[in-house]
């Protein structure tokens, strides 16, 4: 059975993300959804938040666990067990960072392979932190999230969604 890691802060999960995700449960047998912690990031859900979220969202894909960890993602890897980690790359920019990333965690780790998936076109240029931005500023957000995400989001923010 191979099972595939997606990290993330998912703060908040995107269409994007899910697309990557969507595509990744389909070729692998288990994928699971690690939430990270981020001390670069001040997340806009807790991690009980983001877990739930996540959880009502994926819930039409049967071989998907949602799971939270801290610390490196080396030890996320060898405590789930996974073959290979799925990094989602919208733009040469991330790819620059994931690179790095990557070649570190198989210098910790040889058996640690990334892969990288590209969105969906039309998620090319969504991103958790955009979207926090349209949110906290009253614009719509419901295009870039699904429903339920779009809701809490709004409850957080305290706006109401422009249309």
């Amino acid at each position: 059975m191979k099972t595939v890691l997606y990290p993330g802060s998912f703060d908040p999960v995107t269409n994007g993300h899910l697309d990557v995700a969507h595509r990744a449960a389909r070729i692998f047998d288990r994928l699971i959804i690690g939430v990270a912690a981020n001390s670069e990031k001040n997340p806009l859900f807790s991690f009980e938040e983001r877990i739930r979220l996540l959880r009502e969202v994926c819930k039409d894909m049967p071989n998907t666990e949602i799971v939270s960890f801290s610390g490196l993602l080396i030890n996320a890897v060898n405590e789930f067990d996974v073959s290979a980690v799925i990094r989602g790359i919208r733009a040469v920019s991330d790819f620059e960072y994931e690179f790095q990333m990557a070649l570190m965690n198989r210098e910790l780790n040889e058996r640690c392979e990334t892969l990288f998936m590209m969105p969906s076109p039309e998620y090319s240029y969504v991103s958790s932190r955009l979207i926090k931005e349209i949110a906290r500023c009253g614009g719509d957000i419901s295009p870039f999230v699904p429903p339920t995400v779009a809701s809490a989001i709004v409850r957080k923010c305290g706006k109401s969604p422009g249309k």
